[in-house]
């Protein structure tokens, strides 16, 4: 992976704006990165200092080991889960086309 990639993966990631979720999937069609694992990756590596808690899995669920914090920030953002899911249809991020300037015009 090159730090080009990484820095677009961590643009994208914080620009999904707090009470929005994100799959890691999400942020790999808009990245341009050939994974979701690797967004998992980056965020391991290099995410403490992003929002790290609005990105979940494709069936909106957290990670395991992080379910309970992740999920308490997010209510604290206003995004209420149900049970240790969110609902994807109702929180997730919809991205502004136009946005794509912000990341460079590289997409």
């Amino acid at each position: 992976m090159d730090d080009e990639l990484q820095e677009r993966v961590r643009e994208v990631i914080a620009s999904v704006p707090a009470g929005s979720v994100a799959t890691y999937g999400d942020i790999a069609s808009v990245s341009g990165a050939p994974s979701p694992r690797l967004i998992g990756r980056i965020l391991s590596e290099d995410g403490h200092d992003l929002p790290w808690h609005r990105i979940l899995r494709a069936d909106g669920t957290p990670a395991p080991h992080l379910v309970d914090e992740q999920l308490q920030r997010l209510r604290e953002e206003g995004v209420i889960p149900d049970g240790q899911r969110v609902d994807l249809r109702k929180y997730r991020w919809q991205r502004d086309p136009d946005d794509d300037a912000d990341l460079g015009g590289l997409f």
